[in-house]
């Protein structure tokens, strides 16, 4: 090779490794695996594992799909979306939301539990996925920036205690009715709590206080794992399954077949708007999931390398006979709290999934279901940001709002839609705030020599009895500039006297066609009026879109100024002189050198 080419192929190289991330996102944290993280992750892997079980085995009942389709689902995807997603601690799998929306959508078109209903979800989900792929290759992701902060506390609170509701029956030994809303859950639990089983209540509560004595005597020990242990030895022990006490039971020994979902062109007319109500369903609750984590762990999200993710692992998902997934909070949450340190911990769950399945599968058989009700109680309490709620509660009202409606809409109404309500409000509340920029009036310094330009409101200092200047913080776009236009018209009308307006442009953003147009109108009314309108320190776009719309050739060079400094300097001379020499206000220094100027001396203090 020619010495003339190294560099260059050095260079390549260099280019090629900087953006294989991008495209194999786990290139970013596989250098930060070590052997303390590696335990760590295999520890909470294994947690996982064994809380998926029964869940998989539920969610796959509730999509009407046989039971081992759930625990499919908490394999192959699960693997995949680690990988390929953003997220050190979000966990995918089956979920209850996008099972009953599967059983929804595929049940009109054939028999739950059958081979062509199988058949029918694994093609609904590779469809989901596509969806979803190709909104994350769109970088369709930013879309997920305007759910504030807000809204992801109110709904972790809501899910939180959504999940701890579920888990009320299991871990009393209770039938607890479906389908109905907390309150109901609540109050049927108020009802039966003197009917509950003794036994099986303390096989939930000692795990719990078994889990957190463990984790008080030592953090790094995988508290929820061995809490659920030691309660399936002690259950064994004490004979208790004979006393009500439920427990799993023995799970198939069968590892995910492959698949062929591609659909045809009847499928895709049948099925497209159910695959895309899913796909959004999944990214909204994957999305959601991973920030309310992130927040606790102090990461930054990928919002679009999520979508991806999600939508590799519901493709590729769908050829070994998984069904669609997305983030599961209380799988997120148990992986954060057994001190996960990377996505391997999600790899390891879905391996020990696959191993559990093919070797100790009966095993599962001595684990009481209480106990895994005790740990997910646990992990539920944990998730509710007490913190976080307490501060948006005393910093902002409007805040506020928006924690408490989304925080009961996923009490009451549907997870879902909690978070497209959250979704809906942020953008509400971005528009209502973009399209009410605000003027901030402005006056020199003068116990500064340099008089710089200070907020009257925030400093009490003398205006010019003729000039009016404002700081307009806000785009001028078309959302805003009827508001602009009336909030001009309500300071010249509170203000007569001063029959100047100097424009301080520099937290002017941009401005668009409208706010063009509305600025000429406005400055012609003026002119009319015997009064003007001035502008300085715009930025360089703004001024280019001004050029362009030819606002800057009707407005007229001589009404445009490169600083505040500059443009005091070529008004104050063309101030009426009369009112000048008159005046005792002299806020500028330029008013020195006006008629009477030499003359003027400034107010003693109090005076």
């Amino acid at each position: 090779m020619d010495s003339c080419e190294l560099p260059q192929t050095k260079t390549r190289l260099q280019k090629v490794a900087q953006a294989a991330p991008r495209f194999l996102p786990f290139l970013s944290w596989w250098p930060k695996v070590t052997g303390r993280t590696f335990k760590a992750d295999l520890w909470a892997g294994l947690t996982g594992a064994v809380i998926v079980l029964p869940q998989g085995v539920a969610f796959a009942a509730i999509a009407g799909l046989p039971p081992q389709y759930g625990l499919y689902a908490a394999m192959v995807p699960v693997i995949i979306a680690a990988l390929f997603g953003s997220s050190l601690h979000l966990v995918s799998g089956p979920t209850t939301a996008i099972s009953l929306v599967i059983l929804a959508n595929v049940g009109h078109f054939a028999e739950p539990g059958s081979a062509e209903y199988i058949r029918m979800v694994l093609t609904l989900t590779f469809l989901a996925g596509v969806f979803q792929l190709g909104l994350g290759i769109a970088r369709m992701g930013a879309v997920v920036n305007f759910v504030s902060h807000s809204v992801v506390t109110g709904f972790t609170a809501g899910a939180a205690i959504l999940i701890a509701t579920s888990q009320l029956g299991g871990f009393f030994g209770l039938a607890m009715p479906r389908g109905v809303h907390p309150v109901a859950s609540w109050t049927h639990l108020a009802l039966r709590l003197p009917d509950m089983n003794p036994y099986v209540a303390a096989v939930g509560a000692g795990t719990m206080l078994a889990a957190l004595v463990i984790r008080r005597v030592n953090p790094r020990l995988p508290a929820m794992l061995l809490s659920m242990l030691a309660a399936s030895l002690a259950c064994l022990a004490l004979g208790w399954a004979d006393k009500g006490v439920t427990l799993m039971g023995a799970l198939p020994d069968t590892l995910p077949p492959l698949s062929y979902p591609v659909p045809g062109f009847n499928e895709v007319r049948q099925l497209v708007p159910g695959a895309l109500a899913i796909a959004m369903l999944g990214l909204a609750e994957a999305v959601s999931i991973a920030r309310a984590v992130a927040v606790r762990s102090q990461q930054m999200i990928d919002n679009s390398q999520e979508f991806i993710g999600q939508g590799l692992a519901n493709v590729l998902g769908s050829f070994f006979s998984a069904y669609a997934s997305s983030g599961s909070f209380t799988r997120t949450g148990l992986n954060f709290e057994s001190g996960a340190k990377t996505p391997l911990a999600a790899v390891f769950s879905a391996l020990i999934l696959a191993a559990i399945v093919l070797l100790v599968a009966p095993l599962t058989a001595y684990l009481p279901l209480a106990a895994m009700s005790g740990v997910i109680l646990l992990v539920a309490v944990n998730l509710v940001d007490h913190h976080g709620i307490r501060h948006i509660l005393r910093t902002d009202r409007s805040e506020a709002g928006v924690l408490l409606v989304t925080f009961l809409a996923t009490l009451f109404v549907q997870m879902e839609f909690a978070i497209f309500c959250g979704v809906i409000l942020s953008l509400l509340m971005y528009l209502k705030r973009t399209s009410h920029p605000s003027f901030v009036v402005l006056a020199p310094d003068p116990d500064n020599l340099r008089r710089p330009l200070v907020n009257v409101e925030r400093k009490p200092v003398k205006e010019c009895p003729q000039l009016k200047i404002l700081r307009l913080d806000g785009s001028i776009f078309f959302g805003a500039v009827t508001h602009i236009s009336e909030e001009l018209h309500r300071i010249m009308d509170d203000f007569p006297e001063q029959c100047h307006i100097l424009i301080v442009g520099s937290g002017i953003n941009f401005i668009d066609a409208s706010g063009c147009h509305m600025l000429f109108n406005e400055a012609l009314n003026l002119k009319l009026s015997g009064r003007d309108m001035f502008f300085c320190s715009l930025k360089t776009e703004v001024q280019e879109v001004l050029k362009r719309g030819m606002c800057l050739k009707r407005l007229g060079g001589e009404h445009i100024f490169e600083s505040e400094g500059v443009a005091i300097a070529q008004m104050v001379p063309r101030l009426d002189p009369e009112r000048c020499a008159c005046c005792w206000t002299r806020v500028f220094r330029e008013c020195e050198r006006m008629p009477g100027g030499e003359h003027y001396l400034p107010p003693k203090a109090g005076v």
